[in-house]
């Protein structure tokens, strides 16, 4: 099923499983689409900029992306897609949604400076890969540099009705929410759905200021998908003292860097992937630094039993 502008919830920023070798470990694929199908996540979204996608070849992108799409069955995918050239862009685009995937995800590129330009950009993206194809604009300033202002947001989505959601990834980005919201009440914004990222850092107040749910890849999940039913159920206090157990690991694995070391290697103590390995060039975790993930994940633990047991698909909180 194609995503649309209703899409909520969470879905789920999956890392790229990998050998020690360097090689796709397709069986990892496997247990961690499974996992977040079992932890009631909505989508899950592959080839991000924490995918390592820029260190796969094309051929191994395409790999990559259609075992997860495969695998998640009814759970959508979406693919990033994102490329220095819109050949390789429409390529992979083509070849996800051929496979069953629900849209794909497209950022800007970092040389883009003025509101034109970048409206421009994506109007020649989506004439690449086709207007049939739903798409994700992710807004990451942080990483790539490059400032969409909510009038901006606006004229991209206005002019791509194929345009279905938004990441959010702006920070501070308060705001932003906010405004985008109130051009939907004045009548100048058609429907959109905001799935928020940045590791999930603002999730609380983000649901609150009018998210409809989180798209990153903290390695619980099950934190994000408990914060966001909570809040949908105004159930505020007991939203934020969920997310005020886990925000200590968030913060720790938000650090540049080293934050997918991080993902990675909770992820593989919880049995989701066999290694924590990235290709390289990629970081490592000192064994000072895994002493004190395993000291957050004990204090986590204290609030949210999850952090030291096998995942459940009951909820917490």
């Amino acid at each position: 099923m194609k995503l649309t502008h209703d899409a909520s919830g969470t879905f789920a920023i999956a890392p790229t499983p990998f050998h020690d070798d360097g090689r796709i470990d397709g069986r990892s694929i496997d247990r961690l689409v499974d996992f977040y199908t079992e932890v009631g996540c909505n989508g899950v979204t592959v080839l991000g900029i924490l995918g390592e996608a820029p260190k796969m070849d094309a051929a191994e992108a395409e790999t990559v992306a259609v075992r997860f799409i495969k695998r998640a069955g009814s759970l959508q995918t979406v693919v990033g897609v994102s490329a220095p050239g819109f050949a390789a862009m429409r390529s992979l685009a083509r070849a996800s949604m051929d496979a069953g995937a629900a849209a794909v995800m497209i950022a800007p590129t970092p040389n883009l400076r003025t509101d034109d330009q970048i409206v421009t950009y994506f109007k020649q993206a989506v004439e690449a890969i086709g207007d049939d194809i739903p798409w994700v604009l992710q807004d990451y300033p942080l990483t790539l540099g490059v400032v969409m202002t909510p009038a901006v947001i606006r004229r991209i989505v206005m002019d791509s009705p194929s345009c279905v959601m938004l990441k959010h990834e702006d920070w501070p980005g308060l705001e932003k929410i906010t405004a985008l919201r109130a051009f939907q009440k004045d009548g100048s914004l058609r429907p959109l759905s905001i799935l928020t990222g940045n590791g999930a850092t603002f999730l609380d107040f983000e649901m609150e200021r009018g998210a409809d749910g989180a798209m990153t890849g903290y390695a619980f999940p099950e934190l994000l998908i408990d914060v966001v039913r909570l809040s949908k159920e105004g159930k505020r206090d007991a939203a934020h003292d969920l997310f005020d157990a886990h925000l200590p690991l968030i913060r720790y694995e938000q650090q540049p860097g080293v934050g997918l070391a991080v993902r990675k290697y909770v992820l593989n103590k919880r049995g989701m992937i066999a290694s924590a390995a990235q290709r390289k060039p990629g970081s490592s975790l000192s064994a000072k630094a895994r002493e004190e993930v395993d000291y957050l994940l004990s204090r986590v633990a204290r609030v949210d039993k999850r952090a030291l047991t096998a995942p459940q698909a009951s909820a917490a909180g």
